[in-house]
C-alpha cells in the first residue's frame, strides 16, 4: 500500500484533525490561512480556529493574476505558468504562517486549497448549449503538497459542477454544518468580491438549505476605488459616504438579465466589471458624474441586488437572523443600506457565531476536506445546487 493512502486512511480514524483552510477570493488582496482543530464530521462536526492570518499579495504577483483573471481572450503561456507559481507561492505563505505560530508541518494533516478563480462560466451565462457549466481555479496541489509535506486536497468546485451545480457558492456546505441552528432560521450572508448567502432552516433539515449569488459585493466598489481613487477598497465606506446615490444609473444597473434569472445562480467579474458599469453609465446619460457619487451608486446596487435577493426567499410570517461576513462587512454605508431596507431581520456578524467573518471562507474549505476525508454521509437533497457530494482533488506530497 503506498504509504500516503495509508496515512490518509489514519488521518481519517482520527478523532481529531488539523486541517488548514485556505481561501484567495476575487479581489486578490491575500490568501487567507486558517489553520484549523476539527472534531467528528457531518453534523457531529466541531471547529476550532487555532490561527487565522491573511497574507498579502505583493503587487507584482497581483498584477500577473490581473493579466488573465475575468477575461476571454488571455495569453495561454501565461495561464500555464500562473498554475504552478500560485501554487508555489501559496505553499511559501503556509510554512511562513506555520513558523511564525511555532507550529511544524508535520503536525498538520490536511491542506485544503481553494486556489485562485480566473474565470467562472455557468452555462446561463455563457448560453452555449453544448458546453457544461464551467469554473477554473488554479494554483496546482500537487506542487503545494510536495513543498509543505502535507496531504492537500484542491480543486474543489469541479466535483460539484459534474454534480450538475454551477460550482457555487461552495459555503453552503460548510454552513450547514457549522452554523445551523434548532428552531433558528439563519441566513449566512457572504460580502466577497461576489456577494451570495445561505439559508439555513430552524427544523435542521438538509434538504430545505438554499443557496445562491445575489450580485455584486465588493468587486465593482473596489474597481472603481482602484481606477478614481488608487485605493485596493473603499475603507469604511468613507468615498461612498461622501457622494450622492444617482437613481437614474442606479435603475439601468439593475437591467441586468442576471437579475432576472431563477434561483439558484452564481456570478463573477465577467459579467460585473468596469465595462458593464460603463455601459451602464452611457445608457443612463450619467458619464459625467463624480467619482463620489459612481461609488455611493455601486454601493447602494450592491446592498439593493442582495436584499432583492432576500426579500425573494424569506417568508414574512417566519422570523430569521442573518449574519454577515466577508468584505463588505466592513463597510458600514454597504450595512446601513441593508439594513434599512430590511428591518425586521436583525443582521448581526459571523463573529458572534465564534468564527471571525474575515477567516469563514477558509475555514468553510477546511470543513470540506474534513467531509471528503472523513464524511460525506449528509445527504441535501437532489436540488439544482446543493448536490449531495464529497469535493477537492487528492495530493500526495510524494
Amino acid at each position: 500500500m503506498n504509504k500516503y493512502i495509508k496515512e490518509l486512511i489514519d488521518i481519517a480514524n482520527k478523532q481529531t484533525r488539523t486541517i488548514i483552510g485556505l481561501m484567495s477570493g476575487t479581489s486578490l488582496d491575500g490568501l487567507d490561512v486558517a489553520l484549523c482543530q476539527i472534531t467528528g464530521s457531518g453534523t457531529d462536526t466541531r471547529l476550532e480556529l487555532r490561527e487565522f492570518k491573511t497574507v498579502p499579495y505583493t503587487d507584482s504577483f497581483r498584477n500577473e493574476i490581473r493579466k488573465i483573471f475575468a477575461k476571454t481572450e488571455i495569453s495561454f503561456q501565461q495561464l500555464c505558468l500562473l498554475n504552478p507559481h500560485i501554487g508555489r507561492t501559496h505553499a511559501r505563505m503556509i510554512l511562513e504562517c506555520l513558523e511564525s505560530w511555532n507550529i511544524a508541518p508535520t503536525a498538520v494533516d490536511l491542506i485544503a486549497s481553494h486556489g485562485q478563480t480566473v474565470f467562472h462560466a455557468p452555462q446561463k451565462q455563457h448560453g452555449l448549449p453544448n458546453f457544461p457549466n464551467s469554473t477554473l481555479q488554479i494554483g496546482d496541489g500537487d506542487h503545494i503538497a510536495v513543498l509543505t509535506g502535507i496531504i492537500t486536497l484542491s480543486d474543489f468546485r469541479q466535483k460539484h459542477i459534474a454534480a450538475g451545480g454551477e460550482g457555487a457558492p461552495l459555503a453552503v456546505y460548510g454552513d450547514y454544518l457549522l452554523f445551523s441552528k434548532e428552531n433558528e432560521n439563519r441566513i449566512l450572508l457572504n460580502m466577497g468580491g461576489i456577494a451570495n448567502f445561505t439559508y439555513l432552516p430552524g427544523t435542521l433539515d438538509a434538504s430545505q438549505v438554499f443557496t445562491t449569488d445575489t450580485g455584486p459585493g465588493n468587486t465593482l466598489i473596489d474597481a472603481f476605488s482602484r481606477r478614481f481613487f488608487e485605493r485596493p477598497y473603499d475603507e469604511g465606506g468613507a468615498i461612498a459616504a461622501s457622494g450622492q446615490v444617482n437613481q437614474d444609473l442606479l435603475r439601468f444597473l439593475k437591467k441586468n438579465a442576471f437579475f432576472d434569472a431563477p434561483f439558484p445562480k452564481t456570478t463573477g467579474p465577467e459579467v460585473f466589471n468596469l465595462d458593464f458599469v460603463r455601459n451602464a453609465q452611457q445608457r443612463s446619460g450619467t458619464t459625467s458624474m463624480t467619482p463620489e457619487d459612481l461609488m455611493a451608486t455601486l454601493t447602494r446596487f450592491s446592498a439593493d441586488t442582495i436584499v432583492e435577493a432576500i426579500k425573494k426567499v424569506v417568508r414574512p410570517q417566519e422570523s430569521y437572523f442573518m449574519y454577515a461576513s466577508g468584505g463588505g462587512a466592513h463597510n458600514p454605508v454597504l450595512m446601513r443600506h441593508i439594513r434599512e431596507q430590511l428591518p425586521d431581520l436583525p443582521l448581526h456578524l459571523t463573529d458572534e457565531l465564534r468564527i471571525a467573518g474575515d477567516a469563514k471562507e477558509a475555514v468553510l474549505f477546511a470543513v470540506l476536506a474534513n467531509e471528503t476525508v472523513a464524511g460525506g454521509t449528509t445527504h441535501f437533497g437532489t436540488r439544482e445546487g446543493v448536490p449531495s457530494v464529497t469535493m477537492g482533488k487528492i495530493s500526495f506530497p510524494g
